[in-house]
């Protein structure tokens, strides 16, 4: 099915309700208060699969600590995985870290050249790498994340299934020139507080599975106990009550992704 042709007249109407919307209910959130691309990388990382409520107290704690990207570049991982517990998605503390070493080492510390090189950024993607863009340089460029997804399927009448591609056109010819960080902003608000998911029934195209019982909780337990001292496989076993074969390929697979070390037959949290 072909999308429905989008008029000027449609996108000026469609601008002026998001905006109207932005001007009355705007949310105050500290990232929003610095145009600093390593901050903007920073709220990017925790925001991912994350509830903005529980993102800004991390955030403001986490840019005390490491108020520049090169303080994070040189700290211990331990350090940076014991501030980052509790967010959820503990891969995402690695990965910042990582990435911070490659802008320092490879990219003079410079966060907004680095994003346009996203490839070389452990846990950067096209999204992110446009994010950081938009709101540190206002950058004229669209970008399409759950929230905005949602609003143009309902907006402009699409089918759910329309393929990325066509989408981001549609993103693209709706971008006013000269406002992308405030259109950005105003239509992951609009998204977020009035077009819900739950108000429009169109579902995100990838969910978050159940965390209680999942390989996502016993990881997150398993960092948590090592993070106080190192442990044998026996050792986690005999805390988790899990079956042990289950637990044999979650450490595998930390251990595959760098999130865990093995010194002879005691697992711990990196150091470096």
């Amino acid at each position: 099915m072909e999308p429905p042709s989008i008029s000027d007249e449609d996108i000026r109407k469609f601008h002026q309700k998001i905006f109207l919307f932005y001007k009355e209910h705007k949310r105050d959130l500290p990232w929003r208060k610095t145009t600093n691309p390593y901050n903007i990388l920073v709220s990017e990382f925790m925001l991912q699969q994350t509830q903005v409520s529980r993102v800004i107290e991390y955030y403001k704690t986490w840019m005390e600590k490491w108020p520049i990207i090169q303080k994070l570049a040189n700290e211990k991982y331990k350090n940076v995985l014991q501030t980052w517990m509790g967010l959820g998605y503990n891969r995402r503390a690695l990965y910042l870290h990582n990435t911070s070493k490659v802008i320092v080492d490879d990219f003079q510390g410079n966060v907004l050249t680095a994003v346009k090189h996203y490839g070389k950024l452990p846990g950067i993607g096209l999204y992110t790498s446009k994010a950081v863009q938009i709101f540190s340089a206002n950058a004229d460029i669209a970008t399409v994340d759950t929230n905005i997804r949602r609003i143009f399927i309902n907006e402009f009448y699409l089918e759910e299934t329309l393929p990325d591609k066509e989408l981001f056109q549609i993103a693209e010819r709706c971008l006013p020139i000269g406002r992308s960080r405030d259109w950005h902003n105003a239509l992951m608000d609009y998204g977020s507080m009035f077009l819900t998911s739950r108000k429009t029934g169109i579902k995100p195209k990838t969910q978050q599975s159940q965390f209680k019982g999942s390989d996502r909780q016993i990881r997150g337990k398993i960092l948590r106990m090592l993070l106080n001292e190192k442990r044998t496989e026996y050792q986690l076993n005999q805390q988790l009550r899990v079956d042990s074969e289950r637990l044999s390929e979650i450490l595998n697979k930390m251990l595959k992704e760098k999130t865990l070390s093995k010194t002879e037959e005691y697992y711990h949290v990196p150091t470096a």
